[in-house]
């Protein structure tokens, strides 16, 4: 199996070879100016051009995987990009995707859905996901430039797409702020039209000076959430159910690990960084601008046989080798982010993140202190 490196422990490549997530930013700019925004281009309007998108889908056609790839369109705020030229920028994916080797994916805020973008994500098939962090108060992390509050225009959005006949998936960040209030988010998502499910996503340290989630604070909240769900919520939680089919599968004896996802991210101007989005933007001493390359230049192919060159990717598979032969939780986890290593740590090196043990750990315990009987040990 072709990859980059080798997790000893397995005999199994590191990370893959090829893609089957390509993130696009059509721009870096965002209307909104979240608290805890990592993003360091969020003001700037520039756009993606066709020739951009036009490299991007080629280097997906060379790729010829047999697997669909999901074209995630992010930001910024993508759909500040003008519709028109959205539209434009869809147009190299269009056989590719009418062929099954592509399938559109938006994260949006949803402030700026009208009719026409509802219409766009239905022609092309989009599947919509929309970052909000729950009613009120509970959303007072994402704010406007003016410094208002966007809940309602994000309701808005939301209730268009519910009325188009278009579902969604919601992602919100849960901070301090919010930690101890799981059953007012579960009764919040659960009534929204539309919505079909939720990632929790504890907030994690992405260079803003803002105060970490606790472990036990965490721990609570898994409690709750997976109280609800077997207590009967229809709310589909994505981590939660991740780890129930993980432990189907184990139990059925059928888990398959894949390597590590490469997940390629392409700036507005054809620039690539690997393994997180998060970098796109980033600069260090240590290790430069991410850059992996240019789609403009050369396909992402060629970027990944020689990505295990990169200082960042060859010290990223140490980390996940060291995860593999040290860590109780890596079978469920894979080594977990590479880019919480290097916005906590400075290096991507470091076996455990807060990310690890808010996210991951938590859970497992959380899940684990559920299912075990009354009186016994998990």
């Amino acid at each position: 199996m072709n990859g980059i490196g080798l997790i000893n422990a397995t005999g199994q490549p590191a990370i893959a070879g090829s893609f089957h997530t390509l993130v696009v930013q059509p721009t870096s700019f965002c209307n909104l100016d979240c608290t805890y925004c990592y993003l360091p281009d969020r003001r700037s309007r520039r756009l993606m051009n066709a020739a951009v998108a036009q490299a991007c889908a080629e280097s997906v056609a060379q790729q010829n995987s047999g697997h669909p790839v999901s074209v995630v369109w992010h930001g910024g705020e993508p759909i500040a990009t003008p519709i028109e030229l959205f539209r434009d920028l869809l147009a190299p994916f269009e056989q590719l995707r009418r062929a099954d080797m592509v399938r559109h994916e938006i994260q949006t805020n949803a402030t700026l859905i009208n009719r026409q973008w509802c219409e766009l994500f239905t022609a092309y098939g989009f599947e919509v996901g929309v970052s909000m962090d729950g009613p009120g108060a509970l959303n007072r992390n994402r704010l406007d430039r003016a410094s208002n509050p966007t809940d309602a225009r994000a309701l808005r959005g939301m209730r268009i797409l519910a009325e188009a006949g278009l579902g969604y998936s919601v992602i919100c960040v849960v901070t301090p702020e919010t930690i101890d209030h799981a059953d007012a988010l579960v009764d919040f998502f659960t009534g929204l039209p539309g919505c079909e499910s939720v990632g929790f996503n504890i907030e994690e340290q992405e260079g803003t000076d803002r105060a970490p989630v606790s472990e036990d604070a965490a721990y609570r909240f898994w409690q709750h959430l997976i109280a609800r769900r077997v207590g009967g919520s229809p709310l589909r939680i994505r981590d939660v159910d991740r780890l129930a089919d993980y432990l189907a599968a184990t139990r059925a004896g059928r888990v398959h690990h894949a390597p590590y996802e490469p997940i390629p991210t392409v700036s507005w101007d054809g620039k690539v960084v690997l393994l997180s989005p998060e970098l796109l933007g980033t600069t260090e001493p240590r290790y430069g601008d991410f850059i992996a390359g240019n789609v403009l230049h050369q396909p992402i192919t060629a970027m990944l046989a020689r990505a295990g060159d990169l200082d960042y990717v060859a010290e990223f598979i140490t980390a996940l080798n060291d995860c593999a032969e040290h860590c109780a939780f890596y079978d469920f986890c894979r080594g977990a982010q590479a880019g919480n290593r290097y916005f906590e740590h400075a290096t991507f090196t470091a076996r455990e993140t807060t990310y690890c043990r808010t996210t991951r750990q938590a859970l497992v315990r959380a899940a684990a202190d559920h299912l075990a009987p009354p009186g016994e040990a998990p």
